[in-house]
């Protein structure tokens, strides 16, 4: 306890000479036995009325904390009024005079901080110098595309959004990470994630793609891409038209069963989530004249896979895309209930398809 109390009086002398010798750098030093006095006043102030209390780690960890944003950009004064205004600092004025004296009103951070409730100015302003940014948290669902997550990125970490997306179809960025394609839609991993406030669109790109291209460094992938004769861009596609499907986990693996027979085959695949990509706003019910409609993205008019994904799958979609269910199923449709009716021939087909649509018709007649 005596050595601490040493240390803090050795720590305010130092201040009071450094004090010193701010004043002889900048004024005369004709009168420098005057400024010594007023120094050595300023000490005994100083330690008089507690300007540096005595840092007790044990208790500061003890204390509430309160979430407070400094946003980038902020004056010194900006920053004593949010933490007077946030209720973790109660006397702006010394803490506005011990930042400038000090030159801590230049090392301020920015960003999004749990400060403790109660600090002394001067211990708040140390804080405030080296603090720990709070995690936040952003969840991303599955299958949603890269224009939906620049939006959710920017409501929970204020980043340019535009420049998301910017990056997004930056075809040098998306070279320099090793992928061949016009865009990054279909690579960036949806899942729950932690960010502290200030990452950038690149670094928040560069982490949710890592974490795609993860997936396909396993041997048993790298092997079964082999197997397939499909590159990682094809199985990305397709885990996107899974996604865009699945509604039961457990259905993923049959639904890309179909989609892998009907390719190995030579067929249509008639995917509606590829006519549902090409139609401005939201998701609808498809009518015959979309299903005409000239673009790649049609499969229900041009075979094999489309361009490109049509969203970003999850980790789910893309091992069901690698590793299909073997079946001899050819066809799908919805049961009504969330999940699919699985069928080989037409004719199977055609009977789900009707009980579907009397199920569809009951719906419209109760609502």
């Amino acid at each position: 306890m005596k050595t601490n109390r040493l240390r803090l009086l050795g720590a305010k002398a130092g201040f009071a000479l450094y004090l010193f010798w701010r004043v002889l750098k900048h004024y005369s030093r004709r009168f420098y036995g005057v400024y010594l006095i007023l120094a050595l006043l300023l000490l005994a102030w100083m330690v008089k009325s507690n300007l540096f209390p005595a840092y007790q780690e044990e208790v500061v960890e003890k204390l509430p904390r309160k979430t407070v944003l400094i946003p980038r950009g902020a004056s010194f004064q900006q920053i004593a009024t949010i933490l007077e205004k946030e209720g973790v600092l109660t006397h702006p004025r010394t803490f506005l005079f011990l930042g400038r004296v000090t030159g801590y009103e230049s090392k301020m951070k920015a960003g999004m901080f749990e400060v403790p409730e109660g600090l002394h100015p001067w211990w708040l302003l140390r804080y405030l110098t080296r603090p720990q940014q709070t995690q936040i948290k952003v969840t991303l669902p599955e299958g949603i595309t890269c224009a939906e997550m620049a939006r959710i990125f920017k409501n929970k970490l204020a980043i340019d959004s535009t420049r998301f997306m910017s990056l997004v179809h930056d075809t040098v960025f998306i070279r320099s990470l090793g992928i061949r394609a016009p865009s990054l839609e279909g690579y960036l991993l949806p899942e729950t994630y932690y960010f502290v406030w200030g990452t950038t669109p690149r670094e928040i790109i560069l982490r949710l793609v890592r974490n795609t291209l993860r997936i396909f460094e396993a041997d048993s992938v790298q092997q079964q891409l082999a197997r397939l004769g499909m590159t990682r861009h094809q199985i990305l596609t397709l885990a996107s038209i899974i996604e865009g499907e699945a509604m039961v986990d457990s259905e993923r693996v049959l639904i890309s069963s179909v989609y892998h027979n009907r390719l190995k085959r030579g067929w249509l695949l008639q995917a509606d989530p590829t006519i549902q990509y090409i139609l401005p706003g939201p998701p609808r019910r498809l009518l015959k004249k979309d299903l005409e409609i000239d673009s790649p993205y049609n499969t229900y008019k041009y075979r094999g896979l489309p361009p490109g994904p049509i969203n970003n799958p999850g980790k789910k979609s893309i091992l069901a895309a690698l590793f299909p269910a073997r079946t001899r199923y050819m066809y799908f449709v919805a049961s009504g209930d969330g999940g699919h009716h699985f069928s080989r021939t037409a004719r199977e087909h055609a009977y789900w398809k009707a009980r579907f649509e009397e199920v569809r018709r009951k719906y419209r007649r109760s609502r």
